[in-house]
């Protein structure tokens, strides 16, 4: 008899059984569907229609390091005079960048990058002598107008942020050169140089700009070293010095 009551006995009927059933179907699905709109919750993306622009402005900073890469001469070493150097070397000091940009559209993947540059470089050239250890180093402070040349290669725009890497070159041209001139009279330079570049950064859009970091390698690839006259000590022993620079750049356009 017991059997035959079984569901009177415990009060489970059928419509309680279906309400309950329901309901927890209802609150899983609500469950998932709230991690799941967690998970992809939407992202503004600005600036969608950007890359449709054929040409984009903007300006710069860059900070860094540069220095000459020396290279001695045949005389370094010998030992022929009393007053040859031991050691020629050339730290890294400080650079500073400002200037403005332009960027073409060149394809999808592809830009061409330029602008116009001021430059503030102090390179150094120290030296030790056999007879004089602690010998001042010379300091090259100069200001140069730069103009890079450089193709960009760009990857896909995820959201609001995408990676690029670029190469070319760079053209430069002293500005302060008769300063540097009458000032300048154990070591002396050339006041124009061409530089390799090659560099790798980010984009990153913002509601009203977009914001670009990049670090940047340039390497000289001329001989600024001009040999003087007179057989000076500072330069007896160096055949050749290229610039060597890396920098920061923070574009924004």
């Amino acid at each position: 008899m017991f059997t035959t009551y079984f569901w009177n006995k415990y009060h489970l009927y059928r419509q309680k059984v279906i309400f309950f059933t329901v309901l927890s179907c209802i609150f899983v699905i609500g469950l998932s569907n709230e991690a799941n709109a967690q998970r992809y919750e939407y992202k503004r993306i600005y600036d969608e229609f950007y890359d449709d622009k054929i040409v984009h402005f903007g300006f710069l900073f860059g900070f860094g390091s540069s220095r000459f890469n020396v290279y001695h001469s045949k005389n370094f070493g010998s030992g022929s005079t009393s007053d040859s150097s031991v050691t020629i070397v050339s730290p890294g000091n400080f650079a500073f960048q400002v200037g403005g940009l332009v960027n073409f559209k060149l394809t999808d993947r592809f830009d061409f990058k330029t602008g116009l540059n001021i430059a503030l470089y102090g390179r150094e050239v120290d030296y030790r002598f056999t007879n004089s250890p602690n010998f001042p180093a010379e300091l090259r402070e100069s200001t140069w107008l730069e103009i890079p040349l450089l193709m960009k290669y760009k990857s896909q725009r995820r959201g609001n942020s995408r990676m690029f890497v670029d190469a070319g070159v760079k053209i430069g041209i002293e500005a302060n050169v008769r300063k540097n001139a009458a000032s300048t009279k154990k070591l002396d330079t050339r006041t124009g140089d061409l530089s390799l570049e090659y560099g790798v950064g980010f984009e990153q859009f913002f509601k009203y700009f977009k914001f670009t970091p990049e670090l940047r390698f340039s390497h000289g690839l001329t001989n600024m070293f001009i040999p003087p006259t007179n057989n000076n000590a500072y330069a007896r022993d160096i055949q050749r010095l290229n610039a060597h620079t890396v920098t920061l750049f923070l574009m924004f356009e």
